[in-house]
């Protein structure tokens, strides 16, 4: 039996990332309409139905948009920590009680075959997490909406097989975009924002120090950065460190309009 991972979208504009071994399937958000995620997965061969919850990574609309709708339409359960559940009800709807998990941030949990740990990242929403997701001796995360790279987030991933990493924006171009005001670039920048093309590559080196050889970039701004830019600047960094890219260590693109690659573990 083999773990599969596939980011489906991800982007400022809306993520969803699958995640599934034999008859545990899961999502981690769904940031874009319902359709559009069933779509995304019936692509990959997995019928919405048969996932065996939602994972929440955090309330704001490009990773919720469409959770409520799957989870009324499937029967699907939606799994999120006390902060988050508050943050998000409005925008999700209205919960049948029985498909309603909470979970403790920084504990390990079960769906199905899979085990969940969740850990803290520095954003601002109400209580933000990342996501490692073991079966067996694999595992798998995403790890994105980060203002900067903490030791929680380095020693939750230590190692990990694959994961999303964010590369969110340029800071050139972040700085020289007329259409953002100051605070919002303000906030971008900040200690609770994203994590930039560079920062991506510092993370990136902490993360092949632990035992990671491959990482999927992801959650780049449509105005702030580009694919090209974005995989130029990590790619290069992990070259001055000494590195092969694609032998050393592999880097691949999640894309913001359409299904990634699909990933076999194991």
């Amino acid at each position: 039996m083999r773990f599969t991972f596939c980011p489906l979208f991800s982007g400022s504009s809306g993520n969803a990332l699958y995640m599934g071994a034999g008859d545990t399937r899961i999502l981690i958000d769904a940031g874009l309409s319902g359709r559009t995620v069933s779509d995304a997965l019936n692509s990959i061969g997995v019928l919405p139905e048969t996932l065996s919850g939602i994972l929440v990574t955090h309330e704001h609309s490009d990773h919720v948009k469409g959770v409520g709708i799957l989870s009324r339409k499937y029967h699907l359960p939606i799994y999120a920590n006390a902060r988050t559940w508050a943050a998000m009800e409005k925008q999700v709807g209205a919960v049948a009680p029985s498909l309603r998990r909470e979970f403790e941030t920084g504990e390990s949990f079960f769906i199905g075959d899979l085990s969940v740990m969740p850990f803290s990242v520095p954003h601002d929403a109400a209580d933000p997490v990342g996501y490692r997701v073991y079966f067996g001796a694999c595992s798998a995360a995403t790890a994105t909406d980060m203002g900067y790279f903490s030791k929680t987030a380095l020693d939750a991933l230590s190692g990990v097989d694959i994961l999303v990493l964010e590369s969110n924006h340029d800071i050139d171009m972040l700085r020289e975009n007329e259409h953002y005001t100051a605070a919002l670039k303000s906030r971008i920048l900040g200690r609770h924002g994203h994590l930039s093309n560079e920062a991506c590559a510092e993370a990136l080196w902490l993360l092949y120090r632990t035992g990671v050889r491959h990482a999927v970039l992801g959650h780049l701004s449509h105005e702030n950065n580009t694919p090209e830019l974005a995989m130029r600047t990590v790619c290069e960094a992990m070259q001055a460190h000494g590195l092969r890219v694609g032998l050393d260590i592999s880097v691949d693109m999640a894309w913001r309009d359409h299904v990634g690659g699909i990933y076999e573990l194991g």
